[in-house]
């Protein structure tokens, strides 16, 4: 059986979520980019549109009801590391609601709002690529 990401290049999605001009990060305990924190995503399914996928990851992995979505950029990883490799639609949302909290405990560890200047260590990849194209009217 194949793949994605590791056997041949996966389609991904990401979701930055601001609050106040901070950003939503997650933890990760499984690979790509282990104990890193990230921004909430992942795989887009078959026929399934990307943004949807975005908001579809979000809700599973936070569980906030997230509303209107805007692109944000598109970028790739190959991680070397992990052996993978991904394309990614990365979006941002300021609509939402709920409190965000630890739904699957099995792949994210820990979660928290971070302003620019406060950003924890490691970031992966993703969540790197993202605060670069947001600009300090939404992230501060």
């Amino acid at each position: 059986m194949t793949a994605p990401g590791t056997d041949f290049p996966g389609l991904g999605t990401g979701l930055a979520i601001l609050r106040d001009g901070k950003l939503l990060l997650y933890k990760r305990i499984k690979a790509p980019e282990a104990g890193y924190w990230n921004i909430v995503g992942g795989k887009v399914d078959h026929m399934e549109p990307a943004a949807s996928a975005a908001r579809r990851e979000a809700e599973e992995e936070t569980g906030l009801l997230i509303g209107s979505i805007d692109t944000l950029c598109t970028t790739e990883q190959i991680i070397a590391a992990d052996h993978q490799h991904w394309v990614s639609i990365i979006y941002a949302c300021t609509d939402f609601s709920g409190e965000p909290r630890l739904v699957e405990p099995d792949k994210l560890s820990d979660f928290g709002w971070f302003g620019r200047n406060d950003l924890p260590s490691p970031l992966s990849a993703f969540a790197n690529a993202a605060i670069a194209e947001l600009g300090a009217d939404v992230f501060r």
